[in-house]
């Protein structure tokens, strides 16, 4: 058996953490899940970005049920990533493919 050195235990948790979450200042953001194929990721970041711009325009013209409509679908690409709901790195892989896939089905439905 070796011997940790004091402080390995923490890089590698530190490593961990790196994986699951980024920190702007001085606020914890959770990372999209790294094991969606990049076209997946892609298209719901897509969508979030058309959200989050819905959202201001919305918010600037003074139109609630627009902001609501860009915020539903900054939260399903928000899901679908990964970066809400229950931690990706919890639930099996095949799992998290699904749920990107369904949300994705859901936000290009917004559009039809």
């Amino acid at each position: 058996m070796t011997e940790s050195k004091p402080g390995e235990q923490a890089a590698a948790h530190s490593d961990a953490d790196d994986e699951r979450w980024f920190v702007i200042n001085g606020r914890r953001w959770r990372r999209t899940d790294p094991s969606l194929p990049d076209d997946v990721a892609s298209a719901l970041r897509s969508h979030l970005g058309r959200g989050r711009s819905g959202v201001g325009s919305a918010k600037r013209a003074g139109d609630e049920s627009a902001v609501t409509a860009a915020r539903k679908r900054v939260g399903l690409a928000k899901h679908g990533l990964g970066e809400r709901g229950d931690y990706w790195w919890e639930r099996p892989v095949a799992d998290r493919l699904v749920q990107a896939e369904q949300a994705l089905h859901d936000l290009d439905a917004l559009d039809g």
